[in-house]
């Protein structure tokens, strides 16, 4: 694996008595697209707002692109690239005039690049900003987070409030302009459904801590959803990856993390079972809000 572009070491976060983050570890590849998924109020904009230099953590260490973000916010920003939901433009700039305003801010700001991109984005460069579409908006500020050609770029639910077609639109440019030119990618999003399709790998935060990391194909791999007869699972002791149980009439619908080990066990036994696949949201959804406390025992009679 290629030398960590964001490394995260322990860190923690707690305001008042309520503990954001919990000693947090994260190490993202140069080149990898990573989403962390998460809950609202799981601590992943707090991390994020950490890795920016905008917060100083209670401890633990962090180092992006190179950079301490709590000793070199400036120039961690020159190296950054950032765009988040509720990102704030000068409504009565034009494109164009905000490019210009930003330049001198960035030793390394491409003009020709920032055109190519309004282009590309087709963003009107002589329109005022208020009056552009939210798809606009959301490219205009993806063309300014790369215009200065960072090496990592940290999105914050970037697509939130877009339609559809626009969040698929969004995620197209994704991969042509961030993936293609080998950027490090920290995505956090909501719509895991969408995320799905650039994410090379993800992190799911939930209760201030990272309970799962994995690349996003690993993760499918292990990940599998089981479904078996009730009475006939009686006598076989829940799988250690256990992260949900759901009955159906007569039968378990049951999702493991490190399903292999366990369709192994009960096809061992003989036991009827249907292994489903399924998607990253489903995962996620294990995960952060499932149940394991419906596993049958020995002599209960099941109900159906």
């Amino acid at each position: 694996m290629s030398e960590a572009a964001i490394k995260i070491h322990q860190v923690h976060q707690q305001f008042g008595a309520k503990i954001v983050l919990e000693n947090v570890s994260l190490e993202i590849p140069r080149g990898q697209t990573l989403a962390l998924l998460g809950r609202n109020g799981t601590g992943k904009t707090t991390l994020i707002r950490i890795l920016l230099g905008l917060l100083k953590p209670d401890s633990g260490s962090i180092e992006v692109g190179g950079c301490d973000p709590s000793r070199e916010a400036v120039e961690l920003r020159r190296r950054v690239g950032y765009l988040a939901e509720d990102q704030t433009m000068y409504g009565w700039m034009t494109a164009i005039e905000l490019c210009h305003f930003l330049y001198p801010f960035y030793p390394a700001w491409n003009q020709a690049l920032a055109d190519d991109y309004l282009e590309r984005f087709h963003i009107p460069r002589h329109q005022r900003i208020d009056q552009l579409s939210k798809g606009q908006n959301v490219k205009l500020g993806l063309t300014l987070a790369l215009a200065h050609q960072p090496n990592v770029v940290v999105l914050d639910d970037p697509a939130l409030g877009l339609d559809t077609i626009a969040r698929k639109e969004f995620n197209r440019d994704l991969i042509e302009h961030l993936q293609a030119a080998g950027r490090t990618v920290l995505f956090s999003s909501h719509l895991l459904d969408e995320v799905e399709a650039v994410a090379d790998a993800v992190a799911i935060l939930d209760g201030g801590r990272i309970i799962r990391q994995s690349e996003t194909e690993t993760l499918r791999s292990e990940v599998k959803r089981i479904v078996v007869n009730a009475i006939e699972i009686t006598e076989v002791s829940p799988p250690a990856g256990l992260l949900d149980v759901q009955r159906l009439e007569d039968q378990l619908i049951l999702t493991i993390d490190g399903a292999a080990d366990f369709v192994e066990r009960l096809t061992e036994l003989g036991i009827d079972h249907e292994v489903v696949n399924l998607s990253l949201d489903e995962i996620f959804e294990a995960f952060v809000i499932g149940r394991t406390h419906g596993w049958p025992q020995a002599g209960t009679p099941v109900v159906v």
